[in-house]
């Protein structure tokens, strides 16, 4: 016989916040669940795998939309993996330029905090140079 699980013991087997589950139905990434006769929600065990999945992707950054054509993906096991391998290319891409970007900011900030001699704040390189939008260059697509 099938397993049966309440909100509250979906949320309690895998972590994730009933609001959240509320919202993944909301948005479609999780099939509405069967009623029980006082409608209480009733999930499976396939809305169980399902909300792992999710909450995978959602932990390695996908976005909504990468998550939802990963699952759409999953249930076509005779195709090619190509669209797949696609979206986790373009994902680390993504995640690839957010490190370049990260690390341009790290480095802008240890120049400001580096500059600074601890005097007065009307003395304070770090606001100084906040103020200098020429300093800026964290902010500039190139660097």
């Amino acid at each position: 016989m099938a397993r049966k699980y309440t909100i509250g013991h979906l949320a309690k087997k895998t972590g994730c916040k009933i609001p959240t589950i509320r919202y993944y139905e909301k948005i479609g990434l999780l099939s509405e669940p069967d009623r029980s006769p006082n409608n209480t929600r009733l999930y499976s065990d396939i809305h169980l795998d399902r909300l792992a999945f999710i909450q995978h992707c959602r932990e390695l950054g996908f976005t909504q939309d990468e998550t939802r054509g990963l699952l759409t993906l999953t249930g076509q096991t005779e195709l090619s993996c190509k669209a797949v391998t696609e979206i986790a290319h373009t994902h680390l891409d993504d995640i690839n330029g957010k490190i370049v970007r990260l690390t341009a900011l790290k480095a802008e900030l240890e120049h400001m905090i580096g500059a600074c001699n601890g005097g007065t704040i009307g003395q304070c390189r770090i606001i100084e140079i906040l103020a200098d939008h020429s300093h800026a260059q964290c902010l500039t697509k190139e660097h």
